[in-house]
């Protein structure tokens, strides 16, 4: 079963724009794919490069309303950074990304190609209702790979178990692993409803041309629009 989804509406009013764009797959995870890699360094990174040798990264498309929408949420998006501004500045340093699996890897190439946080959770490890709020004073969870996050006043995808994943990084819980079957992927959206649309094809193309993956649904939007 599908699960809900929902946005408080403290962050619909601070930040009127806010919108969920999500996919649901059911995926076989695989180690890191030669194809993405080399499409990532042979045409994404390139392209990249060029644009970020003459574009802030504050001006970069949809990245910089998830900025604009962090400093109306009450955090500063230079100190906890959009994931997508983090995958940014790997590329314009020249580094490599990290590989993890097949997943995870085309969830950073949509961010990459799309300017959006992008994130990608098991549904077998969260709930059946799902709230996009901010978080409160105090709460904090372990980030992949990363210390324990304070998440106050950032957007997070929250369960009946608390928080697990939001546009700066994701908690453990529910990430993606070898033993992963359904694929929960949510593109965290702060700005215009056909950027979001443009990003939700994108990604799905990524899946499919890079993951053993197949759609269990047709891409949605959270909320939905008025003529859906």
């Amino acid at each position: 079963m599908l699960p809900a989804l929902h946005i408080a509406p403290e962050i619909l009013s601070r930040w009127p724009q806010s919108r969920l764009g999500c996919l649901v797959h059911e995926v076989q995870v695989e180690e890191s794919r030669a194809d993405a890699q080399n499409y990532l360094s042979e045409i994404l990174a390139p392209m990249l490069q060029r644009l970020l040798q003459d574009t802030p990264l504050a001006s970069i498309p949809n990245l910089s309303e998830s900025r604009a929408a962090y400093k109306a949420f009450g955090r500063d998006p230079g100190r906890y950074r959009i994931s997508s501004e983090a995958l940014y500045r790997r590329i314009r340093q020249g580094k490599a990304l990290y590989r993890i699996n097949s997943v995870v890897d085309a969830n950073n190439l949509a961010s990459l190609e799309t300017g959006f946080s992008v994130g990608s959770y098991d549904l077998s490890q969260v709930g059946s209702d799902i709230l996009l709020r901010l978080g409160q004073a105090g709460e904090v969870y372990r980030g992949i790979g990363k210390e324990d996050l304070p998440l106050e006043n950032l957007p997070l995808l929250c369960d009946a178990q608390g928080p697990f994943g939001g546009a700066t990084s994701d908690s453990t819980r529910a990430m993606i692993r070898p033993e992963t079957t359904t694929c929960l992927t949510v593109i965290y959206g702060f700005s215009s409803l056909d950027a979001l649309d443009r990003a939700m094809q994108t990604t799905a193309r990524l899946f499919a041309d890079f993951t053993q993956s197949r759609p269990l649904t047709a891409p949605f939007v959270v909320p939905p629009s008025p003529a859906a």
